[in-house]
């Protein structure tokens, strides 16, 4: 009872709706509509989160809408990412913040969507087929959310234009390495007016001079891994960071914790080098030892001023809050569920879920500000999203549910080898399961009328009021109860017979009428309710 009086979902939802209205204005009116449905459909439970599958959570007929909104729809998407920056430095916002940079692959196939190429992803560890991207993440003490991300070109894309023009891609959008990519969006968040005091990055990045330049230049700390390769200037000269590391004396190392992980806090040895440097600021290596396996990593650092080691291991500490992030993202958001091919419709589905996670992070932070009686532990983006989902469900409705099965089939990709009598299987099919829903006698007839029939059949599967499908006896040709033929159904197709709510339902043409469809092999039996067994 106690989590319970901690839950607050009206809250959520109108927290929620007040997000959606910021960036109303971005958008025309009917594309908004759009936005709102697409995000809550990123947040939802879905085991899939595709344009199909969203749409057909919203209510839509088709997923037309949502793909326009990604493709075609005037709406400014670089203005809601920028107000989704404003949203989370809003609710985490800290002098001491970390811009955490990273990037991650989304495993794709085919040669015509955006940037995917054969490259190293560290999503299978191997090199695959991938798209990558670089992001952006606002970090602090309170929580962690992403700010800004942009898609990598490799060489072989943007040396092609007619593959770019191909994708969408704008004429103006050249190759870039991963720590360009980096530098522009930390740029991009400070003259924003970003809040913040370091930043963190792994060995892409921590091997940039460019990038370690333009940071010092802006008086910006940076904490960024190098590897064991990577020359240090001390005063015995330039020796590699391994080497360093081999001849300190156990009393230059300090037992330190990095901050909280998912088994409690994370205790390694450490140890601080000075760098010898004439330039403006201060410049260490830093040292992390695992205390079971010996494991070392090395971190090139930089402050304009004096900092004590603590410092420093905090903000290594931090660095791994980016890959808690692409967790949370692909795995509650449909962050790396996309199936788009070009470049404005990768963009948007990417800001809507960098949205979508956002709002998750603002949630859970603000909980965690507030901690639940009792000592039970502040909620989680995972299970926020769980009880929003659970709470807020809408209704089941059959006959959405049957319009979507309908519709899927008849966009397969194998609809072109369908056959005529497939299409009649799948007539019946969904006739037979919109009667499985009531009462059927030994006749195989209902005992309802026909306003009865109307209120609780889908007006689409059956036709209208008096719109059943029977079997006429002569010919075999399906009719409506009125007994005009349907135009376009062929003739003599299994009867499908009704027994106690059982449909046997086949689809195939016999000649020998019901007998031998009641014993064709390849007939499907649906079950009605148990009372009619």
């Amino acid at each position: 009872m106690a989590e319970a009086a901690s839950v607050d979902v009206v809250r959520w939802q109108v927290e929620r709706a007040e997000l959606m209205s910021r960036i109303g204005p971005r958008f025309a009116r009917e594309s908004w509509r759009l936005a709102v449905d697409l995000v809550a459909g990123l947040m939802s439970d879905l085991p899939r989160k595709n344009c199909w599958a969203i749409a057909g959570r919203a209510g839509h007929d088709s997923p037309d809408g949502l793909q326009y909104l990604l493709a075609r729809a005037s709406w400014d998407h670089d203005g809601v990412r920028d107000d989704v920056r404003d949203f989370v430095v809003a609710g985490l916002g800290n002098e001491n913040a970390v811009l955490v940079v990273d990037e991650t692959g989304d495993l794709k196939k085919g040669a015509a969507t955006v940037g995917v190429q054969r490259q190293y992803t560290g999503t299978a560890g191997r090199v695959e087929s991938a798209q990558v991207a670089v992001h952006l993440t606002y970090t602090t003490e309170a929580g962690h959310a992403f700010i800004d991300a942009e898609l990598y070109l490799p060489e072989l894309w943007t040396s092609d234009p007619e593959r770019l023009a191909a994708a969408g891609v704008p004429a103006e959008v050249g190759f870039a390495t991963k720590p360009e990519l980096a530098k522009r969006r930390i740029t991009r968040a400070l003259d924003a007016g970003v809040p913040a005091a370091w930043v963190a990055g792994d060995e892409v990045y921590g091997a940039s001079t460019d990038l370690r330049s333009e940071l010092e230049k802006r008086q910006l700390g940076y904490v960024l891994v190098v590897g064991c390769d990577h020359r240090i200037t001390t005063r015995a000269g330039a020796l590699r960071a391994d080497k360093i590391a081999a001849t300190l004396p156990r009393s230059a190392w300090q037992r330190l914790s990095a901050g909280n992980g998912a088994k409690g806090k994370r205790w390694y040895h450490w140890a601080l080098i000075d760098i010898a440097d004439p330039s403006a600021g201060h410049r260490w290596l830093l040292i992390r030892r695992n205390l079971a396996t010996g494991e070392v990593a090395y971190f090139r650092c930089y402050s304009p001023a004096p900092v004590p080691l603590r410092t420093l291991v905090r903000t290594a500490g931090l660095r791994g809050t980016v890959e808690e992030s692409f967790q949370a993202g692909k795995g509650l958001c449909g962050l790396d569920e996309h199936q788009v091919r070009r470049w404005v419709s990768w963009r948007r589905w990417t800001i809507l879920a960098v949205l979508a996670f956002a709002y998750l992070a603002i949630q859970a932070a603000q909980h965690r500000s507030q901690p639940p009686p009792g000592g039970l532990a502040p909620l989680t983006c995972n299970e926020i999203c769980h009880l929003i989902n659970n709470l807020t469900r809408r209704p089941h409705n059959p006959a959405h549910s049957l319009h979507w099965s309908t519709w899927r089939q008849h966009t397969s990709t194998d609809q072109d080898s369908a056959t005529t009598d497939d299409a009649e299987t799948t007539k019946i099919t969904i006739t037979a399961v919109a009667l499985a829903g009531r009462r059927l006698d030994r006749a195989g007839r209902t005992g309802m009328g026909g306003a009865a029939r109307s209120r609780n059949v889908p007006r689409g599967v059956h036709g209208g009021r008096r719109g059943f499908l029977r079997r006429s006896r002569s010919h075999g040709a399906t009719r409506q109860r009125g007994g005009r033929p349907i135009p376009g159904q062929p003739a003599r197709v299994g009867r499908p017979r009704l027994r106690h709510g059982v449909v046997l339902v086949c689809g195939h043409v016999h000649e020998r009428g019901q007998r031998e469809h009641d014993q064709c092999p390849r007939a499907e039996l649906v079950q009605g309710p148990s009372g009619d067994r």
